[in-house]
Order: structure tokens, then C-alpha cells, then sequence
């Protein structure tokens, strides 16, 4: 399925109370969502297309935000789903070039593409082994679905993308095995000594905080950045890469998880849910109370 044109219906988010209802809001996504972003740019012609067109490097903090609200917007959108799916495919209609390897590349070429969309689901299958349950079978096929229909509101074909679990897990054991490698982008995303610019998102008092503090402030946060970004990548795409892990760190990773896990179930919903996911929730639950209201009684 397309996306829509005239005669043509827009796909639907994934529906309230699945599965990624409850991963994509929760702000443990946002621990596990460095290990998809580098799994995708460890893709040659991903990795020249972010290294030749994107503003990581001089605008991080605006892109993460900027790349948090799309996501956002394919789960808890609505009918903003499929607009948000339109916007991405037109922007990156100009991202073309050639990859290290002296390939053309095209951000649309559908191989790229679908790959760039399939590593968050074994990102998210991975790392609630850590940071919640371990997602049952069943979870596991209703997530995959979900994250199909996440496909077709980004344009992705379904012959583009395997239809079935059991399709999906060879296809994605080829790709690492016959495409990814460490890219300069994947070198930049886990080091730890390269310069990143302060924090410039929220009221001016805290960005000068923040900008005053930013020299003593980077290097642990890198370092945090480089290991949860290997920690919470699936073992074999940390190993097709070729990025080292070590036993202490998946103690340390552990015993960090197992706070993360304790902790982010207690908060109340304005601290534990992004705000897309929020507001989407709370009218999720109007509309159910709506709905109970205008129920005949017996």
C-alpha cells in the first residue's frame, strides 16, 4: 500500500492499546531508540546520506527533537499519521549521493528505506528484556504488525518489507551480515571525545545553565550515550558492526535497567509519557467515557 493520493484511503495508526501504544509514549523509548538510529546509519548508503544531508552534527539537539515528534506522530498522530508519513518521503526526495564504498545511493531506494523503518522493531523486542517484561510470542507478532502498518503510513510497500515474522528475521540476519559496517556516522554516534554542542531546547535560565556547564557536563553524557546505544543494540547487529562489549558492561547495563524498570512504572503519567502520547492517551480515555455515557442501560 501507497501512500495516499485522491482516490486512496490513509493508512491507520496502530490502534489504541497495542502494543506500540504502550512502547512508543513511554520514556524508556528514549533509551532505546540511539541503538536503532545507529543500526540504521551502520548501513552504508544511510550512513553517507546522514552524513552528507543531515545537521546531527551542528543542530543535534533540534534533530533529535525534530526526529521524537515524527515518531510520535506515527503512532499517537491520528489523521496526522499519514501527513507526517507525506512530509518525510518529500524531504528526503533530494537526499541522493555516493556512499564510502563509491555506490549511488538514493534515500528512497526502497531497500534503504525499508531498512532505515525495520531496525525499530528489534530494537524495541530487544531491550524490554531490559527495561520491562520480555514481550511474550504473541506481543512479539502484534508488535511486528503494528510496526507494518507504521510502514505503509511512511509509503513503505508491503513487498518491500517481510509480511511475517518468520520472513523478517532472515531478512534482517542478511543485512547484517552483508551490509552493515562501523561508517563514520556509527564511529561518531558512540564516541565518546567528539564535541557536541550544548543543550538549547527549554526556557533561557537552564540553557545558560547548561551552556556554562557543558565543558564538565559532555563527557560523562557521552559516555552514557555510547553505552546505552551499544548496550540496548540487539547482540548480533552489535557484533555485525563490529562494536565491542564487554561482560562488565552488561553487568553495569543490568543493574541500570533493573532501576529503570523499578522506577519509570511508579512515575505519575505527566513524567512517564511523552507528550504526544499523553495527550493521545487522555483522549483515548474520553472517548471511552463517552461512549459508556451514551451506552443504553439495561
Amino acid at each position: 500500500m501507497k501512500a495516499s493520493g485522491p482516490d486512496r484511503q490513509d493508512p491507520a495508526p496502530p490502534p489504541p492499546g497495542g502494543v506500540l501504544w504502550s512502547l512508543a509514549g513511554d520514556v524508556r523509548a528514549l533509551l532505546m531508540l540511539p541503538a536503532a538510529l545507529t543500526m540504521q546509519v551502520a548501513h552504508p548508503a544511510v550512513g553517507a546520506g546522514v552524513d552528507e544531508h543531515s545537521v546531527f552534527r551542528t543542530d543535534p539537539w533540534g534533530r533529535g527533537e525534530r526526529s521524537l515528534h515524527s515518531v510520535q506522530l506515527w503512532v499517537y498522530g491520528g489523521e496526522a499519521a499519514a501527513e507526517e508519513g507525506r512530509r518525510l518521503r518529500q524531504l528526503h526526495k533530494a537526499i541522493q549521493g555516493t556512499d564510502a564504498h563509491g555506490r549511488r545511493y538514493h534515500a528512497l531506494n526502497p531497500a534503504y528505506y525499508s531498512w532505515v523503518h525495520a531496525t525499530g522493531f528489534p530494537c524495541y523486542q530487544h531491550s524490554m528484556r531490559y527495561l520491562g517484561r520480555p514481550l511474550t510470542e504473541a506481543q512479539e507478532r502484534q508488535l511486528y504488525a503494528e510496526w507494518l502498518q507504521v510502514g505503509r503510513i511512511l509509503g513503505i510497500n508491503d513487498r518491500d518489507m517481510p509480511q511475517t515474522l518468520e520472513e523478517f528475521w532472515p531478512y534482517y540476519r542478511k543485512v547484517l551480515a552483508d551490509e552493515l559496517e562501523a561508517t563514520v556516522v556509527v564511529r561518531e554516534l558512540i564516541a565518546a571525545d567528539k564535541p557536541v554542542p550544548a543543550p538549547d531546547r527549554g526556557p533561557l535560565p537552564v540553557r545558560l545553565l547548561l551552556r556554562a556547564l557543558w565543558p564538565v557536563l559532555l563527557p560523562p553524557f557521552a559516555r552514557f550515550r555510547a553505552f546505552v546505544t551499544v548496550g540496548y543494540m540487539p547482540p548480533d547487529a552489535r557484533e555485525a558492526i563490529g562494536l565491542p562489549w564487554s561482560d562488565a558492561q552488561e553487568r553495569r547495563l543490568r543493574r541500570f535497567s533493573r532501576v529503570v524498570r523499578t522506577v519509570v512504572p511508579l512515575l505519575p503519567e505527566r513524567l512517564r509519557y511523552l507528550p504526544l502520547a499523553r495527550e493521545a492517551r487522555a483522549r483515548h480515555r474520553a472517548r471511552l467515557r463517552a461512549a459508556q455515557v451514551a451506552a443504553p442501560s439495561n
